[in-house]
């Protein structure tokens, strides 16, 4: 489907056309439901969400000014919305002792924690082996938490240098992983046939 055929069927579900509307919730289902699964995490929360970001278009349609913004307007609708849901979920307050007794626990066991630190630590280890520019793009976006604005301001370079820098650092780092791997493997390899 063109952009021409998107753009009459947006025409024909404003004057009330339905099977535009269904054409369209089909065409852009998935977009949306993409947008939602990245904002809450939660695969059934997000195809509800999907829905009721539909049902609020269907009602909202005549409000939508230029067609050739629809996909835009169809992505703020779902991040709103998304957001207005995350802020409603409200945690477990004021719940009954034996409601909390009875919750799985998300604490880890010794051993699920030994080996999670042992992950930690080779990462970290690995990360130190980088150039200095992969080093900072990667502590900056997954350890310090920063957004790719926040990072272009810091760096002074341009968003898309910033994520080009981020898919490489990322490549550098997993190959510097692969190869610490391989290392410890012929290593421990070496050991058992020495003894």
């Amino acid at each position: 489907m063109n952009w021409e055929e998107i753009i009459q069927l947006i025409e024909r579900a404003r004057n009330g056309d339905r099977p535009a509307f269904g054409e369209l919730v089909d065409r852009f289902h998935p977009a949306v439901y993409a947008v939602a699964l990245a904002r809450l995490r939660n695969a059934n929360e997000a195809l509800e969400l999907t829905q009721e970001v539909f049902v609020h278009v269907m009602t909202r349609l005549d409000q939508l000014r230029d067609p050739h913004c629809f996909i835009g307007w169809l992505r703020q609708i779902t991040v709103r919305m998304a957001i207005n849901r995350l802020v409603r979920r409200a945690p477990f307050q004021n719940a009954e002792p034996k409601v909390l007794q009875n919750a799985a626990a998300s604490a880890a066991t010794p051993l699920e924690e030994m080996v999670r630190d042992e992950q930690k630590a080779e990462l970290l280890d690995n990360l130190e082996k980088l150039k200095p520019m992969d080093r900072a793009t990667l502590v900056a976006f997954y350890l310090r938490g920063q957004s790719l604005k926040q990072m272009s301001k810091e760096f002074e370079t341009p968003v898309g240098t910033i994520k080009r820098r981020l898919h490489t650092a990322r490549q550098r780092l997993r190959e510097q992983m692969e190869g610490s791997a391989t290392q410890m493997h012929e290593s421990a390899l070496y050991e058992r046939t020495a003894v």
